[in-house]
């Protein structure tokens, strides 16, 4: 069994392997018994948010974490996806905006991603 961050890194990178935009790691542990991170990642479209999530999943497959839930909300704008430990939020933009999650969890700390993906500007 890997550890929550382990997971948590695997995860982030499959994401960013599939062009997932403005990946966000926020370790939650410390303000909410929910789950260890949050992994937030917007998707340029309805169907690449879609493709993100399937990605995150198969990711997760091989790694043997067990999916507790996916959740999907008016056609793809905004998908969830629990795995206990590690809950994973992708977005569309404008739901991203609308929802606005970081500033929900803004006592949560944000993990630094610079050693984990290469986001290009």
């Amino acid at each position: 069994m890997k550890s929550a961050n382990e997971v948590a890194i695997t995860v982030t990178k499959a994401l960013d392997e599939k062009k997932g935009m403005n990946i966000k790691l926020l370790k939650i542990d410390k303000v909410s018994s929910l789950a260890d991170y949050f992994l937030i990642c917007t998707g340029t479209s309805n169907t690449h948010v879609k493709t993100l999530c399937d990605y995150a999943e198969y990711a997760m497959e091989q790694l043997g974490e067990p999916m507790l839930g996916r959740e999907g909300h008016r056609g793809n704008t905004w998908e969830l996806l629990d795995y206990g430990s590690v809950v994973i939020h992708v977005f569309t933009e404008e739901a991203r905006k609308f929802y606005d999650l970081e500033r929900l969890w803004a006592d949560a700390e944000q993990v630094n991603l610079k050693d984990i993906i290469i986001e290009e500007m």
